[in-house]
């Protein structure tokens, strides 16, 4: 059934667009588990009612008539759990969409499995031994089972008790997971990472080119590693979803490094970072990994908007000294880069009137003189090729010469001399780059972790730098992966409040009771124990995909509840009273809740060690174990407070 049910998947994937890349293969990892829970449900019922003697095809068809709608509730809830991040329109939704697009369309296939093939190959293959004259007609009436339903006795017998123990061991998760460390997304698991190199602003990019090309030779020579390309004067092209390129700019450099083994980007990354920090020192290094997930130029970056440049400039170095005061913060740095050195000619405006000469004018003197101007483009095959006019290597390399330029007068007919039309020259500071947000400058300043979380830099640095006295009109804006964890979470809490309330609406339709809705919304909140005692225990920070496992957890919870309270209701119906019903529903849906749960846990496995899944298979694995087991517990005791149910109780 789970290879049926995966492989009818794909052709309903196929017309849905999706492709198979890192989300949609770890949700398909993340299915698997949850794949079989229907089909076991319908298999275990199958093989107890044969054990007492009920004929194949009769026992499929009693199975599946009292489990097929609530199953299909569990699945309906289990879906509505990760469809918030379905219905997500930020750029985190974007990126991990294809996860809901999967579990939507396995889960819905395996409900259809359970109900129609399951039972069909279960007449088919199912061989149970009829009791035998004599032996117990209870197929439950072994020693595990006994155990545990005295064990369940006592339990709704000290119901306050199991309470307060139960409302302490909650208290104690939720302070445990506020000490969990929190991210956005973890860093990839590909065996590459990224040298990214910044000489001071208004440099040569030729300066850059030997820099880089040095740097380049020193790391190729290095142990492991296989491969290194070099990009001077802008970021490479987007190779990589998760990959923004840098702007333009002839004093940034880049390296991509490619290592033979994974292992050895955490020794070659320090190593690489200190050898430039040393022979380099007036350059701003970063050698930092590729993120598996939306990516900023900077973890980290607190814009500073306002007007004035030099105050801006201003606010920038009290940031950075506030970053730098942190241990773990490197690659501080502003995207406006260091203020340039350049020379700016005074024009005589009534001159340059006379011989009507703009100061736009005199800009493409200088520049054809210097830089040049680009005044047509030749093709040659299928490439483009800039026409620029600019002055000899001899000429334009010495800024004396700016002195000697000619500009053309519209009003003599030809050129003349450019000090006939300024004053003279004044060397002055100014920024090369401005960046502006909204129509207004901003300054951005920038640093990533050296070792740790990025969480952990801002919890230090937020208070210190919002404690800066800002003058009139000036803003502080928190951008990085702050802006970005925080847009995924308002996408998520905005669409949650829906799709929780079409959660419970299915669980009331399902069971057409308050009380019994809340009994199983009751037992939710305590997957944060199991999900407290994982992350702590593996030291994994709760990052965006522990969030989605959060989510998840909470389907899963529920269905295996829905299960639970369906079994009492059949007991009921059959004529036990409330008491004992609670006591044989334990008891008979124990085996496959707990075999549920251990699927979708060694589901979990192939997930452990990767560093992207890993958060969210720990979160769900742990989870689900301790909630499982809560669930078989706490819930009868729940539902007998809720119902207020004694001992031979006939409610």
């Amino acid at each position: 059934i789970l290879l049926l049910t995966i492989c009818g998947s794909f052709i309903f994937l196929k017309g849905q667009g999706v492709i198979l890349e890192r989300i949609s293969l770890g949700a398909l990892i993340i299915a698997l588990g949850m794949l079989v829970d229907n089909a076991i449900v319908v298999v275990d019922g199958i093989l107890i009612n044969m054990g007492k003697g009920v004929k194949p095809r009769q026992a499929a068809i009693e199975v599946v008539g009292k489990t097929a709608m609530p199953l299909l509730g569990g699945t309906v809830v289990a879906i509505l759990a990760f469809a918030a991040i379905g219905m997500s329109q930020d750029k985190t939704g974007e990126y991990t969409r294809s996860l809901y697009t999967v579990i939507l369309v396995s889960l819905s296939l395996s409900w259809v499995t359970a109900v129609t093939i399951t039972p069909f190959l279960a007449t088919r293959f199912l061989k149970v031994k009829p009791p035998k004259e004599g032996a117990p007609a209870d197929p439950y009436d072994t020693r595990f089972y006994r155990k545990y339903k005295g064990f369940l006795r006592a339990a709704i017998g000290q119901r306050w008790i199991v309470v307060l123990v139960v409302l302490g061991i909650f208290a104690a998760s939720v302070y445990g997971f506020g000490t969990i460390e929190g991210s956005f997304f973890p860093e990839s698991s590909r065996n590459q990472f990224l040298v990214e190199y910044w000489l001071p602003q208004g440099g040569s990019i030729h300066s850059t080119e030997r820099d880089i090309t040095e740097i380049e030779q020193h790391v190729l020579g290095m142990d492991g590693v296989k491969h290194v390309s070099a990009t001077i004067g802008q970021g490479a092209i987007r190779f990589l979803l998760t990959y923004s390129p840098e702007k333009a700019n002839a004093s940034y450099a880049q390296l991509q490094v490619e290592v033979e083994e994974l292992d050895d980007i955490a020794r070659l990354q320090p190593a690489i970072q200190q050898y430039i920090e040393e022979n380099y020192p007036e350059s701003i290094p970063a050698v930092k990994r590729f993120i598996n997930g939306p990516a900023d130029p900077g973890a980290v970056q607190v814009k500073i908007v306002g007007n004035d440049e030099r105050e801006l400039r201003r606010l920038s170095d009290e940031v950075k000294a506030i970053f730098a005061s942190h241990s773990d913060a490197f690659n501080i740095r502003t995207d406006w880069g260091d203020p340039v050195k350049v020379v700016r000619p005074i024009l005589a405006k009534e001159q340059a009137n006379l011989n009507g000469i703009t100061r736009q004018d005199v800009a493409r003197a200088i520049m054809g003189g210097f830089e040049g101007v680009t005044v047509g483009v030749y093709r040659e095959g299928i490439d483009l090729l800039p026409v620029i006019v600019r002055a000899p290597a001899p000429e334009r390399l010495d800024v004396a010469n700016i002195k000697n330029l000619q500009i053309w007068s519209p009003v003599a007919g030809r050129s003349i001399p450019l000090t006939q039309v300024v004053t003279g020259f004044e060397t002055v500071w100014e920024d090369q780059i401005i960046t502006r947000v909204n129509r207004r400058r901003a300054i951005t300043v920038l640093c990533d972790p050296e070792f740790g979380l990025a969480t952990n830099i801002l919890a230090y640095v937020r208070p210190r730098v919002e404690a800066l006295d800002l003058p009139e009109g000036y803003t502080l804006e928190w951008w990085g992966e702050y802006k970005s964890t925080t847009e995924a979470q308002a996408s998520l809490a905005g669409s949650m409040p829906l799709f929780i309330l079409l959660m419970i609406v299915t669980v009331i339709v399902l069971f057409n009771s308050l009380r019994q809705t809340l009994v199983i919304w009751m037992v939710v909140p305590l997957g944060i124990v199991g999900v407290t005692i994982g992350l702590l225990a593996t030291g994994l920070p709760f990052n965006f995909l522990a969030l989605l496992g959060f989510l998840s957890l909470i389907g899963m919870i529920i269905k295996n509840s829905i299960v639970l309270v369906d079994e009492i209701n059949i007991q009921i119906g059959e004529g036990l009273n409330t008491h004992d019903a609670i006591l044989a529903s334990g008891t008979n849906r124990l085996r496959p809740v707990a075999m549920a749960a251990a699927t979708t846990v060694l589901g979990m496995a192939p997930l452990f060690p990767d560093p992207f899944f890993n958060a969210l298979a720990v979160t769900v694995a742990s989870g689900l174990t301790v909630a499982t087991v809560l669930t078989m517990i706490v819930l009868p005791v729940f539902y007998a407070v809720v119902f207020n149910v004694k001992s031979g109780d006939s409610k």
